[in-house]
């Protein structure tokens, strides 16, 4: 029986390092000494920065993270967790401009358990939702077709971003 072929050739660094453990440290306290285009970053605030997800759920999925070390939301300072939702507003104010979503999925990944692949570090997860997202090729062929490339949407939600 003849089949098509999904070429994601993004995963393979996620499996050769990420899956496999060979990333030594934290990814987010890593990316921070980056280039903010190699390191995905399209937003720096006072106390928290943005990046896309490499692996995301939908075009313009992205997470909110501290540029501190801290471990759960209530470890935040007050300062830091009032930044990531000012940060929050405008993410979700471009992400409307541009996506036009119907929804949002947002949520923080605090430890393993909860989903976070880097357990030590909070993040908040934001991810444009429409109606029919999850079609066939997520729910039967476990794969998930995304319409744009990581460096396209970095640089039209960097672009977004500098207006607001």
């Amino acid at each position: 029986m003849p089949f098509d072929v999904l070429w994601t050739p993004w995963r393979m660094e996620y499996i050769k390092n990420v899956v496999k453990g060979k990333e030594e440290g934290c990814l987010f306290c890593r990316v921070q000494k980056m280039d903010d285009e190699e390191a995905l970053i399209v937003y720096r605030g006072d106390h928290n920065f943005v990046m896309l997800n490499a692996f995301p759920y939908n075009s313009g999925h992205v997470m909110i993270a501290p540029y501190r070390h801290v471990g759960s939301v209530e470890e935040m300072s007050d300062e830091e967790l009032m930044d990531a939702m000012r940060i929050l507003k405008k993410v979700m104010k471009a992400l409307r401009n541009i996506y036009k979503p119907e929804g949002f999925n947002i949520g923080w990944n605090i430890g393993r358990a909860a989903g976070a692949g880097i357990p030590g570090h909070v993040h908040l997860h934001v991810v444009p939702r429409w109606a029919g997202d999850a079609n066939f090729m997520l729910t039967i062929g476990h794969t998930k077709v995304l319409p744009e490339a990581l460096n396209e949407t970095w640089k039209r939600l960097r672009e977004e971003l500098e207006k607001l």
